[in-house]
């Protein structure tokens, strides 16, 4: 799971095309580069419609030596852990890793929710979570919390 990167708030446009700050243009890469470090091969991102999200995934997957295929799913907007949890169980077998980029409070709650245990995400945070069985059987405590944290000004910990 990834968070997006730090979004502008000083424009006027709603919120789902709230562009990425500058701040949030710096994170993402660097996010994308934890992952091509520390995750191996990526089979699929779903991506929140929201231009901040699309972007945070954009300057990530850059960072890729392959870019996975890029599902951009309409139900990850303002999702609730619920909301987020049903896309998840909906995922192909045939997607063995799958990054959810996503927004706060949901992407937050479903990490704490799956893990059992709590998984702050500020912007640009990273969870890497493990499930024991397919997507069909994500659930409360079903997964398990491998790395978490926002690279580089919070290092990714190994719990």
């Amino acid at each position: 799971m990834l968070r997006h990167a730090k979004s502008d708030w000083a424009g006027d446009e709603p919120d789902v095309d709230r562009p990425l700050g500058r701040r949030g243009l710096r994170q993402a890469p660097l996010a994308g580069q934890w992952l091509a470090g520390g995750i191996r091969g990526i089979d699929l991102a779903v991506v929140s419609p929201a231009r901040r999200a699309r972007d945070t995934w954009e300057l990530a997957s850059a960072e890729l030596v392959d870019e996975p295929p890029t599902l951009i799913d309409e139900r990850a907007y303002a999702a609730s852990s619920d909301e987020l949890l049903g896309i998840v169980r909906g995922l192909s077998e045939d997607a063995g890793t799958v990054v959810l980029v996503g927004h706060n409070p949901g992407i937050e709650d479903l990490a704490s929710l799956l893990a059992d245990e709590s998984v702050p995400m500020p912007t640009s945070a990273i969870a890497v979570l493990a499930l024991p069985g397919p997507w069909s059987t994500a659930g409360p405590s079903s997964a398990r919390l491998v790395a978490s944290g926002r690279p580089p000004t919070e290092a990714v910990s190994e719990p």
